[in-house]
């Protein structure tokens, strides 16, 4: 290894521009969970094209890029997400998605860029002993057999070994270069239930002679957020959200059956057994106390995010020697969105972090967009996280 100072932002300074052209190409062109196909060979050239070595199809569109330099044992993967959401954009940008009903609505096109501009600035300053692996992750967004448990499946940390693995999202309501930390849980398990509400259809001029599904739904929308506010300790985080309501196609008509789909955030085991418990009980009985049936599937999703200690602390000190302590942002609160990232953290030890993305607009909102400002950093703290972590 080459006995070079650590990675500062002016050294990524030039490759600012390349990286806004691929940010914004990669947001022109979409692709939603397991659809990743273009990104995925996208991501392959530029790596190979780097003098990466480069493997395709791992849990699907996953990508690994590999490179070990001198003699040092030790290793570590980086990992980025790929995939869009289906969202229809109303940025107004320029390089708007070219996809109708698709879009990075999440940022992930700003994380694969981020881990691209530090495999270029590894590669160039090859200021590193040991072996890095940047994973470049398929289907984060779809919820259950995500990218991550498929990667994990097909054998990724025994093909790829890492001592320790890093990944991070981007931060909307924090200001640019700003980075945030927390040990120990800090993102919620996340379970999807899907309610079918069985009625009993009819005229809509003689509800007397039917079981309205639809009043049903409609009161168990309320109904169930008393499973948090009665259920639950105070003390403890938990969420209850009815994403999605259908039912019906005609004013005159009442229909047969409602469906509901809810999504329910945990940050404990034991809170989230309860959860499934009384929201089971509470749907099933509620149901048919109008004289209706209601059917559940209950879909349990991403585990509990849990950075480890050392790792934590490890990467918030590359973060104040990158960015100054201002900058860096300790025992950030629990967040209630949820990472299969999570499902790297059961086998390695490693931390997930967050970037600040200044003003924007909320994740997952159509007028969302990534700060491209921000590309920089993260390819910068990358690169010096690895050096780092790597030193000779």
């Amino acid at each position: 290894m080459n006995k070079k100072s650590l990675c500062t932002l002016a050294d990524v300074a030039d490759l600012l521009p390349q990286l806004r052209q691929v940010r914004q190409h990669l947001h022109q062109y979409p692709e939603l969970s397991n659809e990743e196909s273009a990104t995925a060979a996208f991501v392959a050239e530029k790596l190979e094209s780097l003098g990466y070595q480069v493997t395709t199809a791992v849990g699907g569109y996953g990508i690994v890029g590999s490179m070990k330099l001198g003699s040092g044992s030790r290793s570590i993967g980086i990992r980025a997400d790929m995939d869009a959401l289906p969202i229809t954009e109303q940025t107004g940008v320029s390089y708007a998605s070219q996809f109708p009903g698709k879009m990075h609505a999440c940022g992930h096109d700003g994380h694969t860029t981020m881990l691209l501009g530090a495999a270029a600035q590894l590669a160039r300053s090859k200021n590193f002993s040991g072996t890095v692996h940047l994973i470049f992750q398929p289907a984060e967004e779809i919820g259950f057999n995500s990218g991550a448990e498929r990667m994990l499946a097909e054998q990724l940390f025994e093909r790829f070994p890492c001592d320790a693995v890093y990944g991070l999202h981007n931060h909307p309501g924090y200001p640019v270069g700003k980075m945030m930390f927390r040990s120990g849980p800090f993102m919620a398990a996340c379970d999807t239930v899907n309610i079918t509400v069985h009625g009993n259809g009819g005229h809509a001029a003689r509800p007397h002679m039917t079981v309205d599904p639809i009043l049903v739904a409609s009161s168990l929308v309320i109904a169930l957020q008393s499973v948090i506010s009665r259920n639950i300790d105070p003390n403890e985080t938990a969420v209850v959200t009815i994403g999605s309501l259908h039912s019906g196609h005609a004013a005159n008509v009442i229909p047969e059956t409602a469906r509901l789909e809810m999504s329910v955030r945990s940050f404990d085991p034991q809170v989230r057994k309860i959860l499934e418990k009384r929201i089971r009980t509470l749907v099933e009985n509620h149901a048919a106390g109008y004289g209706a049936r209601a059917e559940i599937e209950y879909v349990s999703g991403y585990p509990v995010l849990v950075n480890h200690d050392q790792e934590t602390a490890f990467a918030m000190e590359v973060a104040k020697e990158l960015l100054g302590e201002a900058n860096v942002i300790d025992n950030l609160p629990p967040i209630s969105g949820s990472e299969d990232f999570a499902y790297f953290l059961q086998q390695k030890p490693g931390c997930f972090l967050r970037l600040g993305n200044g003003d924007s607009a909320v994740l997952h909102n159509p007028a969302y967009n990534f700060n491209d400002d921000s590309l920089s950093f993260g390819a910068a703290y990358w690169t010096r996280l690895v050096e780092r972590y790597l030193a000779d």
